[in-house]
């Protein structure tokens, strides 16, 4: 089994922001955005000898289609324990993306 690397890890969580970033429908998005950030923040403080261009990541990251975002919110917002609500409105949006 293969292990993702830092890079691609962080780019998930990166993912996983500007996919909820698109729940409009989802009221208290701005503090689950807010969880993220906070996540993200600390993840890289756990891995200094981690470098890379952060904004050319995020530029990279938000320009990715929206299902591959969403589908990253759904993998960080289960690790992070964060509301099945909002879990749910990501897999319909999901489903609605697949119809």
């Amino acid at each position: 089994m293969n292990k993702i690397t830092l890079l691609e890890e962080l780019r998930i969580y990166l993912g996983a922001y500007y996919g909820v970033a698109e729940m409009d429908e989802y009221g208290t998005k701005v503090y689950v955005l807010k969880e993220i950030e906070d996540y993200i923040r600390d993840f890289i403080k756990a891995n200094p000898s981690f470098s890379c261009d952060y904004d050319s990541e995020c530029r990279l990251i938000e320009n990715l289609p929206l299902k591959r975002k969403l589908q990253d919110s759904l993998y960080l917002l289960h690790k992070m324990n964060a509301s099945y609500d909002l879990i749910l409105l990501i897999k319909k949006r999901l489903k609605n993306i697949e119809d």
